[in-house]
């Protein structure tokens, strides 16, 4: 083989070798390019879920299924079909039609729940519930869900107010996923509660009525009243709580009776306490349950005599215990 028909064949090589360089060079190139947009589609999906609070199913779907364009063209609540669905907002939307899925998606800010379907009621006192579909109402051209009947009352006694607080609270509340936040209406109130905004220690208000004794509440059976979370041992009390929360919600804001006649806050324990004349009132001590009963009567009238002063003392603030108290000199020297 001449050396010409060597170099020949090495240019050869050489030009095969390039036009393979240059084909991988361009195939790793697209692949990354969609390697980009498929990752860039799926953060984009992720980011736009996760931007709204929306009460859905474990599938994603919003208003438990139902037909959100029915509620104002049947004006009932009508079962969508998997087969029209639509997502917006990070839920996706089920209808019973084309047609009506096609109304949606011309105008879905017509159509869609507020408040990302919880409900509304709940979210004008700073917080979220589930829905009854059946407790909807359209309001100024609006959609509005409740959880039960007892929010549909709530709501029908203020609506153009209760609208007014739920827009007002409910960026709060979805930033927050929910969780109870202190409403305005609420910082004018003074309650002895934990971080989260429980009081009693999350002991039943009503069992010290019913049972006369201190019973742990579970935090599934709730009720807020005056600007404290109540935890109820069954889902029987905290009904009778919402009922009459005025009848069972615990003296001087859960703080120690025996302190507030010597007009200081002390803490409780919630298994020292009293129903007098049908009212609930906690000790912080055995000690300050003795020196409170020593003269019933009076401590209950001075208490009641304090208690306001506290209140525009340190309501919508945070509470800082007082030191012990002493009673007066005249009286025997004990502490709470």
């Amino acid at each position: 083989m001449t050396t010409h028909t060597k170099n020949v064949q090495m240019e050869q090589l050489l030009k095969v070798k390039a036009k393979k360089d240059r084909f991988f060079r361009i195939l790793f190139l697209l692949i990354t390019f969609f390697i980009g947009l498929l990752s860039a589609g799926i953060v984009h999906a992720q980011k736009e879920a996760g931007t709204y609070f929306n009460n859905v199913d474990d599938k994603g779907v919003i208003l438990d299924g139902y037909d959100a364009v029915a509620f104002f063209t049947d004006n009932k609540p009508v079962k969508g079909d998997t087969r029209y669905q639509f997502s917006y907002e990070g839920a996706i939307y089920c209808f019973a039609s084309q047609e009506h899925l096609d109304l949606f998606k011309a105008n879905p800010d017509k159509y869609k729940p507020q408040f990302g379907a919880w409900c509304a009621y709940a979210v004008s006192l700073g917080r979220i519930a589930p829905i009854d579909v059946n407790t909807f109402s359209i309001v100024d051209g609006r959609l509005f869900i409740q959880h039960n009947q007892r929010a549909v009352s709530g709501w029908n006694k203020d609506v153009s107010g209760n609208i007014v607080k739920a827009d007002k609270y409910w960026p709060a509340v979805s930033s927050k996923h929910g969780k109870q936040i202190t409403t305005d209406e609420e910082k004018g109130f003074l309650n002895n509660t934990d971080p989260d905004g429980v009081t009693l220690q999350g002991y039943d208000a009503v069992a010290y009525f019913t049972q006369m004794k201190a019973v742990k509440g579970d935090p599934k059976y709730f009720a807020r009243y005056n600007g404290a979370t109540y935890w109820f041992s069954s889902e029987p009390n905290a009904t009778m709580f919402k009922d009459h929360p005025e009848m069972f919600a615990p003296q001087y804001g859960a703080f120690c009776g025996y302190a507030m006649a010597l007009n200081k806050l002390r803490p409780i324990n919630p298994e020292i306490f009293d129903v007098i004349d049908g009212k609930l009132i906690l000790q912080h001590s055995q000690d300050a349950y003795t020196q409170f009963h020593k003269d019933t009567g009076n401590n209950i009238i001075k208490a009641n005599n304090n208690w306001p002063g506290q209140v525009k003392k340190h309501a919508g603030k945070k509470v800082k215990f007082d030191k012990p108290a002493k009673p007066a000199a005249t009286e025997t020297a004990a502490t709470e």
